[in-house]
């Protein structure tokens, strides 16, 4: 028997959400659309909910807009119904109920490290080491590495491993330089970076595990007698094989990547990524979300990321958000298609929530001199009752909008406008006085936690003093 589900919509958005309801009726769902008499989703309250919903017989759920910001349990408890709050834009309703792409998963789980390396920790104070270490843990390294740089005396290592782990952190040690390496597991760092055949003795002077290279650029064979040595000691270890760059080799690491794992099928396997993210031209959300892809694939256990070149500020970001995002779509057995998005940046899957159709029959029916800002394949739409224009270029707007005597209007449809251009050119959703989402590469960082966990944001306005006049949309 189909679940009978009452969406629940103002005057506006009724025709939308009709044509929506239609294409989602199935054997499973029914979805009955309900206008209760209010033009727009965010001037409902859950007082007019009261009084004006009459709710279908038979209803067994009510999905309340996204842009609602009532109180759910009170309605649940007048109503006799659990009551949900479903997507900002009616676009997404397929995707909230399980169809198409979309999924509306936790993304709190994951099974790759993550080392953040300080390439440049030998010029760095102690506090300048602290406060990079937060940052990093802030955008969801567990491992900070340390990074030694060739004839560059590291006199404060032993001090900075001391600082770190007295703040919770996990410490690595990467260097060339193999008394800088027994200084780091002799201090109590975690992890060494970087270990062959030649010097793994190192290990044994401390309790630091060791990340195994080998002897030679490319030389799989060393690696795995290197990897052997420490199996028959009963000695933990991370197995590196070395990614190398575009040009240089990569093609040829991946193969060893996937060699190594069919060698040892359970051995913990890492794959630093600077050699590709910093010294290719491209942005990393799209590098990190195909990196991530192969390590899902051969079950890869740590990533070494850094963010030197300026192109690569986010990449730590990036790869927390791609492995808890490729994690969840390998536990589904999907596609990574729909778990977030946090990888796409520039471009949106569904960047347009309405069609031209819609936003002329919205338009017709606008009686107050407020703008409304939408934006359609063909262009952005501003609309009151004084008209409906449309055009590609915000320029092309201005001379329509009668707002010369208005600075702070003008200002307001502005940036309004530059944003719906940018949204439109680049094929990204647009929501009138929301900033344009750029995925997990537009986020500050602050709490790996925070950035996973859904959560709105209060009301407000982003022109509140013109709003007050009647001036903005």
């Amino acid at each position: 028997m189909a679940e009978r589900v009452a969406l629940v919509t103002g005057s506006l958005a009724e025709p939308r959400i009709r044509r929506i309801a239609e294409e989602l009726a199935d054997g499973t769902l029914e979805p009955v659309v309900v206008n209760i008499g209010v033009k727009v989703a965010a001037l409902m309250t859950a007082e007019i909910v009261e009084r004006r919903l009459k709710l279908p017989e038979g209803t067994d759920k009510v999905l309340m807009p996204g842009r609602f910001r009532g109180d759910l349990a009170r309605l649940a408890a007048r109503f006799g119904l659990p009551f949900e709050r479903g997507p900002d834009e009616a676009a997404d309703l397929p995707a909230y109920f399980g169809r198409g792409k979309g999924r509306n998963v936790p993304l709190d789980r994951h099974d790759v490290m993550l080392f953040a390396e300080i390439v440049d920790a030998t010029r760095l104070t102690i506090p300048q080491l602290l406060e990079r270490a937060r940052f990093l843990r802030g955008e969801g390294a567990d491992v900070i590495d340390l990074g030694a740089l060739p004839d560059q005396p590291f006199p404060h290592l032993e001090d900075a491993i001391a600082a770190l782990k007295a703040e919770g952190f996990k410490v690595s040690v990467d260097s060339f330089d193999p008394e800088e390496l027994r200084r780091g597991t002799r201090a109590g760092a975690d992890y060494l970076l970087s270990l062959n055949e030649t010097n793994l003795s190192i290990a044994d002077e401390g309790p630091a595990v060791p990340v195994l290279v080998p002897a030679q650029a490319g030389d799989l064979a060393s690696l795995i007698r290197a990897i052997e040595a420490c199996e028959q000691a009963g000695r933990p270890f991370l197995a590196d094989p070395i990614l190398d760059p575009i040009h240089l080799g990569f093609t040829a690491s991946l193969v060893r990547y996937a060699e190594l794992r069919r060698l040892k099928p359970d051995i913990p396997i890492l794959m630093g990524i600077g050699n590709v993210t910093e010294l290719t031209d491209a942005d990393t959300t799209g590098m990190n979300a195909l990196l991530m892809g192969i390590i899902s694939e051969l079950r890869l256990n740590a990533v070494l990321a850094v963010q030197v070149s300026p192109h690569c500020r986010t990449a730590v970001r990036e790869f927390d958000r791609a492995r808890r995002e490729y994690y969840a779509a390998r536990e589904a057995g999907a596609l990574p298609q729909g778990f977030g998005g946090g990888l796409m940046a520039l471009r949106d899957r569904r960047p347009f929530s309405t069609t031209p159709e819609e936003v002329a029959r919205l338009a017709s029916t606008v009686a107050d001199r407020n703008f409304r800002i939408e934006v359609t394949q063909e262009g952005i739409h501003v609309y009151n009752r004084d008209g409906h224009h449309v055009a590609a270029d915000p320029f092309a707007l201005f001379p329509h909008l009668k707002v010369e005597d208005d600075g702070a209007h003008a200002f307001y449809l502005g940036v309004e406008t530059a944003r719906a251009e940018i949204a439109h050119h680049l094929g990204k959703r647009y929501a009138q006085d929301e900033p344009l989402k750029w995925g997990v590469a537009g986020e500050t960082g602050g709490s790996a936690e925070e950035a996973h966990r859904l959560t709105f944001k209060e009301a407000g306005s982003t022109l509140s003093a013109a709003k007050k006049k009647g001036d903005s949309a």
